[in-house]
């Protein structure tokens, strides 16, 4: 660290027009910076959308047989970019899609949806993401009500890999481990 202000002090003295050279490069990288934490994935749509989703999410899981996962979040949430990263890996994707008619369902800050997620059972004071899982006729089969994905970013693959496979629905003829049945 003595060094990097050894060095800041040496350009800041030597001339003007260094100085101003620092100065533009660090708003630069400040900027630069700024932006790409500014810059996440949108992966919930406005808050106003969750009812309509999930009952069109609802429809699709009736024609197809599926499971409906509902994914409490928010944008801003590194969590939920984590989760939403795992639903998506090679290993999960698959499962998901075969088994799932994923929502998102937006939060906002902890102030939006709230009735929605309360009617699932899920109690965001203990943070989100959160995911509550329903049939294809819509009743809940199970809510995350202690946190458990709250921490994803410092979870596995794996985690997700496993709660998908826990909660896919058992489609005749098919055994409970296969994947893609």
């Amino acid at each position: 660290m003595a060094r990097f202000y050894g060095r800041l002090r040496a350009v800041v003295e030597d001339s003007p027009l260094k100085t101003i050279k620092f100065f533009v490069l660090a708003a630069v990288l400040v900027l630069g910076a700024g932006g790409a934490l500014a810059a996440e994935r949108a992966i919930y749509p406005d808050p106003s959308h969750a009812t309509a989703d999930i009952a069109a999410a609802l429809k699709t899981a009736a024609a197809s047989h599926k499971r409906v996962l509902l994914d409490f979040g928010g944008d801003w949430c590194g969590d939920c970019q984590a989760l939403d990263l795992y639903f998506h890996d090679t290993t999960n994707r698959p499962i998901l899609e075969a088994n799932f008619v994923l929502v998102h369902v937006n939060i906002g800050h902890m102030d939006a949806n709230v009735e929605i997620a309360e009617k699932y059972g899920i109690p965001l004071h203990k943070g989100v993401p959160a995911l509550a899982v329903l049939d294809e006729k819509g009743v809940l089969l199970y809510s995350q009500k202690g946190g458990e994905f709250e921490d994803m970013r410092n979870m596995e693959s794996a985690a997700v890999t496993k709660f998908l496979m826990r909660w896919k629905p058992v489609k005749p003829g098919c055994s409970a481990v296969m994947v893609n049945c």
